[in-house]
């Protein structure tokens, strides 16, 4: 009981430093980063990165290092490299083999039945920290990211995708619109690719995002998804467009969430005239536009359409609950 209670007392002393002076932290955070406990390493790191203490990277750089040393054991669930990794992050170290350390260690620890892999945040945190090195030149960097599309984990996967959108370039959508195209994966990571090209090129690539929409799938309703987040008239016609030519009620329903999402004037004109004219549409169309989180007016101008049917009196009201 001793131990435990001085490790939560060390816990607790670390915690009560964001009540002391800037200089008051210093000493105590570089004692702690020393700590061989990987989770009070981390808790220091949190800090750091907290107060942003860029004074401490030396301290931050070794243990950083030092919990790769025999890692099951001394930094299970790799709680301190990944708050260490986020801390460096931070404060702009801008050495890429650190983060190139991070990003391709992988940990399996024994679970029931088993090993699992616990080093995914650290490989997702390193891949957006290897962007910030402004030393890399992005031939390289590109390079590096794209081996993270193989990583076995979808979350690994996914934040690699984001950190190539994150770069910005022509070369980082090209690389996006080439791992869209060849496809097999999770749709969430297929999306990311969609709304990354769409960050980087803008409204001109909804022609190309748009031709994912054909299949009418989860990997479509993704595409929708990231091209009403262009927020822009084009993104509603591209909707408009394939809603008129599905078939399938899901899809029909994910495309009018989608049109809600484009917050467009002519997009909310055509919801409320399938809500206007009670067509078979209207209530989904009910149901998309107070899932968007509208504006008051026009949860306002919805509720004034909905009066004289009981039935989507009902579904405005019910749903209307829910998104309260």
């Amino acid at each position: 009981m001793a131990g435990k209670r001085s490790f939560e007392d060390q816990l607790a002393a670390l915690d009560a430093l964001r009540h002391e002076t800037a200089e008051a932290s210093i000493e105590p955070l570089r004692k702690a980063l020393a700590h061989r406990n990987n989770y009070v390493v981390g808790k220091a790191a949190d800090l750091v990165r907290e107060f942003r203490r860029a004074e401490l990277m030396p301290e931050l750089l070794a243990a950083f290092d030092r919990f790769f040393i025999d890692p099951v054991k001394s930094d299970p669930q790799c709680w301190a490299k990944h708050s260490l990794s986020r801390a460096l992050s931070t404060l702009e170290c801008d050495d890429p083999e650190v983060f190139l350390r991070g990003m391709r260690h992988i940990q399996f620890e024994p679970v029931w039945g088993g090993q699992s892999d616990t080093a995914g945040a650290l490989r997702a945190t390193c891949a957006h920290a290897l962007v910030g090195c402004r030393a890399l030149p992005e031939r390289e960097l590109l390079g590096y990211l794209t081996e993270l599309f193989a990583d076995m984990d979808k979350s690994v996967r996914l934040e690699a995708a984001r950190a190539v959108e994150s770069v910005g370039s022509h070369s980082a959508a090209l690389l996006l619109r080439l791992r869209a195209i060849l496809g097999a994966d999770e749709p969430e990571i297929l999306g990311a690719c969609y709304t990354g090209v769409l960050a980087i090129e803008g409204a001109v690539a909804i022609p190309w995002v748009s031709r994912f929409l054909a299949a009418g799938d989860d990997v479509a309703g993704e595409a929708a998804l990231a091209i009403a987040g262009t927020h822009s008239p084009e993104a509603f016609e591209a909707l408009r467009e394939r809603f008129h030519g599905a078939r399938d009620p899901w899809f029909r329903s994910v495309l009018l969430s989608a049109i809600a999402l484009t917050r467009q004037p002519a997009a909310y004109d055509f919801m409320f005239e399938l809500v206007r004219t009670a067509s078979g549409h209207a209530e989904a169309a009910v149901e998309a536009l107070l899932r968007s989180a509208p504006h008051t007016e026009v949860t306002e101008q919805l509720e004034q359409l909905v009066l004289k049917n009981p039935r989507l009196v009902r579904v405005f009201a019910n749903h209307r609950k829910v998104n309260i």
